[in-house]
């Protein structure tokens, strides 16, 4: 059973998602503040996290940062601020995933179902090791190591690294990389890639501006190149 953490300040968003989630399988744990999620995580181990920024106590930003100090938990950010700077923020604090509310349960769950997904990948024995002049990917250990130190990845940034990597010379298009680490109902949000791309470069490019590994080809898609 797949346990998610539902953190939001609104009695009645909170009641009305542990219904539906619970409804449909999800084992539910609630949070109505930042300390209280944070004790919650900590606690009950969630598989996914289900995160409203407007909280009492302090900013779902900092709740964010302070799960990424310890977990890799997929974090779906749900929220009614719709400025595209706030989403970024919430991106690179370390968040998976942005729906704004008001929002559909059915797209909600689909969310939910993909971030876990993304982050439910096997380990598997004998994948190949990819340097470049920068940062070497460790397939297998799941892991980047940049300057003898590792990089710390979202899931989501995993995700569309591996696919890229695994596909290392080749262009991977738009499509594909959206479908691969989102979902198959995804195809046209390429905003998300540009984002999360950006993030990619900034953490392990020389010059993110310019990049020489993660390379994009305008209007098709993404390529990878050791």
């Amino acid at each position: 059973m797949t346990r998610v953490l539902v953190v939001d300040d609104d009695a009645q968003i909170l009641r009305a998602l542990r219904i539906n989630l619970a409804a449909r399988g999800y084992q539910v744990l609630t949070a109505v503040d930042g300390a209280s999620a944070l004790r919650a995580a900590a606690d009950g181990h969630p598989d996914v996290v289900v995160l409203d920024l407007g909280l009492p106590d302090m900013e779902g930003t900092d709740v964010i940062a302070g799960l990424r100090g310890w977990t890799q938990v997929p974090i779906v950010v749900l929220s009614a601020r719709t400025d595209s700077n706030e989403k970024v923020d919430a991106l690179d604090a370390g968040a998976d995933d942005y729906v704004t509310k008001p929002f559909g349960m059915a797209e909600l769950l689909a969310r939910l179902r993909a971030a876990v997904r993304r982050s439910a990948v096997a380990q598997v024995d004998g994948e190949p090791v990819v340097k470049t002049a920068t940062f070497t990917v460790d397939l297998a250990a799941k892991k980047v190591v940049r300057d003898d130190a590792e990089v710390h990845l979202t899931p989501t940034e995993w995700g569309i690294l591996e696919q890229l990597v695994r596909n290392q010379g080749k262009l991977v298009g738009q499509r594909q990389l959206l479908q691969e680490v989102w979902g198959p109902a995804y195809g046209k949000e390429t905003n998300y890639l540009r984002v999360y791309l950006a993030q990619l470069r900034r953490k392990l490019e020389p010059d993110p501006s310019r990049p020489q590994h993660l390379i994009t080809e305008p209007g098709m898609g993404y390529r990878f190149e050791p």
